[in-house]
């Protein structure tokens, strides 16, 4: 991914009025993301533990999408699979995430929701920058590469129904 900047970020926002993509809290430490093992920028917000952003790259733009987490509790013995990257982790280290769809059926309440890694750091699981707290990453016979092509797939679908 290109690096981007704070006002890129502001008005890649499809899903949320321009005023909440102005008050939302960005990620600390913006010039120092490891951009190129990065296929989406990823975020919690600390102030609101229930939201969550993502800006990638898609359809030759720079696309942001706000995030709600589903509320849940799981315990300890339950794992849960990202949908992106497929890296497994215990207890809640895998959270639904719904966004508002964009344009009027957003406005009219219509989401789309994926299992994503709670922490939103799918792609460096996917290139072993990252290791998953007790969880782990199947065994699997594709390369990395394909493994970061799939992960795109599979977020490119997501964006897509997004912005459907």
């Amino acid at each position: 991914m290109q690096a981007v900047t704070e006002q890129q970020i502001r008005a890649s926002f499809v899903n949320c009025s321009k005023g909440e993509a102005k008050r939302l809290t960005l990620p600390r430490g913006l010039a120092e993301q490891p951009w190129d093992d990065l296929d989406f920028l990823g975020w919690r917000d600390p102030g609101a533990p229930d939201r969550g952003y993502l800006v990638t790259e898609h359809g030759g733009d720079v696309v942001g999408v706000a995030l709600r987490l589903a509320a849940q509790q799981r315990g300890h013995l339950h794992r849960g699979m990202c949908s992106l990257c497929l890296t497994t982790h215990p207890g809640n280290g895998v959270s639904l995430l719904a966004a508002r769809r964009a344009g009027q059926a957003g406005r009219d309440g219509n989401s789309v929701g994926v299992y994503v890694c709670s922490d939103l750091d799918c792609s460096l699981y996917v290139r072993g920058r990252k290791i998953p707290d007790l969880g782990g990453r199947l065994e699997e016979s594709l390369t990395v590469e394909e493994q970061i092509d799939r992960t795109r797939s599979k977020l490119s679908a997501f964006l897509d129904k997004v912005l459907a």
